[in-house]
């Protein structure tokens, strides 16, 4: 085997990483703030993938590519303010069942208007081909998409870490009662988040949209896979959910293609082994509920 063919299955499953992450994020931060379990994180995934395949057409791939996630953005924000505001102070397992709920009916509406069978969706023409240097050679779309996660994470790591609005997000994961007892409301902190969050789930579906296909049931997969590295990564942890979102798409993408049965059983045996040894996931922190 040689080195070039393992450099690009380990950038495969760094690609597979970000999918994860830019899903993990959202969960992460949404439940840390306020202690919702988000299961419809996954649903709002497809959403943006279907949003960009009926919009592509209409206004070209550029402008879709910007106006779907920021439609399940709004999306996201108007679920905060209609629902889960009211979960906020109530035992996290009523939000589960609701966002439970939530996803259900949001795949079934999904598979009412669009059908049970997957869409296709192109490359645009633009993104077509592969990059090549020496033997090595990797899709354009691929590595284009990697850029973008790249600069979505710098950009929510600028947020969080050099703003105001950053650091009532940190304050408030840490201690809500101080952030609360300085006068500070938390509302529209909240609903900043949650847009946030859903928003990149909704961006995940957009640019996984033509690798995969697009159907009503795809965000269960990875969903799965998202709160695995939430756990292995550590509620509250921004660089401990990005570690954790790396290594296991690396771990998946080399078993599942070295060792393919064992390619879903590697992520639960990592979090395992994590679980034993840190409870608290790699980087995570203690932390209180908004009350």
């Amino acid at each position: 085997m040689s080195v070039v063919f393992l450099f690009e299955q380990v950038l495969n499953g760094l690609l597979l990483g970000i999918y994860y992450l830019l899903i993990a994020l959202g969960l992460s931060i949404i439940f840390s703030l306020g202690g919702i379990v988000n299961l419809a994180h996954g649903a709002l995934f497809a959403v943006g993938a279907y949003l960009m395949v009926q919009i592509t057409p209409l206004v070209g791939y550029g402008p879709a590519f910007l106006i779907s996630p920021v439609v399940v953005a709004i999306l996201g924000m108007i679920l905060e303010r209609l629902f889960f505001r009211r979960f906020y102070k109530s035992d996290p397992v009523l939000s589960l069942l609701f966002t439970f709920g939530l996803a259900m009916i949001l795949e079934q509406a999904l598979r009412m208007a669009f059908g049970a069978s997957p869409l296709q969706f192109n490359i645009p023409q633009f993104l077509r081909g592969q990059a090549m240097l020496g033997d090595f050679m990797y899709p354009y779309y691929r590595i284009g998409m990697l850029g973008v996660a790249l600069l979505v994470l710098v950009g929510l790591w600028a947020l969080l870490h050099r703003t105001a609005f950053g650091k009532v997000v940190r304050a408030g994961i840490q201690d809500p009662e101080m952030v609360r007892a300085l006068g500070i409301s938390l509302a529209p902190v909240l609903t900043a988040v949650c847009g946030i969050g859903i928003g990149m789930a909704g961006l995940a579906g957009v640019l996984l949209a033509p690798i995969t296909g697009v159907h009503p049931a795809m965000g269960h997969e990875i969903m799965t896979a998202a709160f695995v590295v939430v756990v292995i990564g550590g509620l509250g942890s921004f660089w401990g959910v990005i570690i954790a979102a790396l290594l296991v798409g690396v771990i998946r993408g080399l078993t599942s293609f070295f060792i393919p049965p064992a390619s879903e059983a590697s992520l639960y045996l990592l979090m395992l082994i994590v679980l034993l040894l840190r409870p608290r996931g790699l980087m995570g922190e203690r932390m209180e509920r908004l009350e």
